[in-house]
């Protein structure tokens, strides 16, 4: 299964077209488009750590709210995209290259960049808080910087790792998301 089902099981496909007033159409032609760089944004964040960077991320995730953050969005409460701007802040490093990741985004959907900036932080949100949600459940040790070594590994073919935990559910997504 694709992150896009996931999300759109989860509601959070139409959680975003509701809080955007855009069809779900729309929702998941942007979530399509945007995906591939949140996820790559959390493996960039991974492939540069020794541990201190991914437990940081860790924290922060876990300081936002965890698995609440999916929560947060598709729930009947207004969505705290500030959460979710410190969730890019993070991966991404700054609002510029928030920025470009819309712009690109824009340029293959025809979907207005405007709306995609929008869209950006209510979808990190969505997504890190089912990755942390995963990683909770699956009870895979070492956390988040083991499991998305995992992922990353999995993906790029340069890295051994089992699977399991956040790393399996990562690798799944990431696979779905490269052709």
């Amino acid at each position: 299964m694709d992150l896009n089902e996931i999300l759109r099981c989860q509601g959070g496909i139409g959680a975003i077209a509701n809080q955007l007033g855009i069809p779900e159409a729309q929702a998941e032609q942007g979530a399509s488009a945007l995906l591939p760089q949140i996820l790559s944004g959390f493996g960039q964040k991974a492939d540069g750590s020794v541990g201190g960077a991914l437990e940081g991320l860790s924290s922060v995730l876990d300081s936002l709210g965890g698995p609440d953050l999916t929560r947060n969005v598709v729930g009947p409460e207004p969505t705290r995209v500030d959460k979710g701007n410190d969730i890019l802040g993070e991966i991404f490093g700054s609002k510029e290259v928030s920025r470009q990741v819309a712009g690109e985004a824009s340029a293959t959907t025809g979907l207005d960049p405007a709306l995609l900036k929008k869209m950006l932080p209510i979808l990190a949100m969505l997504v890190a808080g089912y990755l942390s949600s995963q990683s909770k459940t699956s009870g895979g040790a070492g956390g988040l910087g083991a499991v998305l070594g995992q992922v990353l590994g999995g993906v790029g073919g340069t890295r051994g790792g089992g699977a399991g935990g956040l790393g399996g559910v990562l690798g799944s997504i990431l696979r779905g998301q490269r052709t």
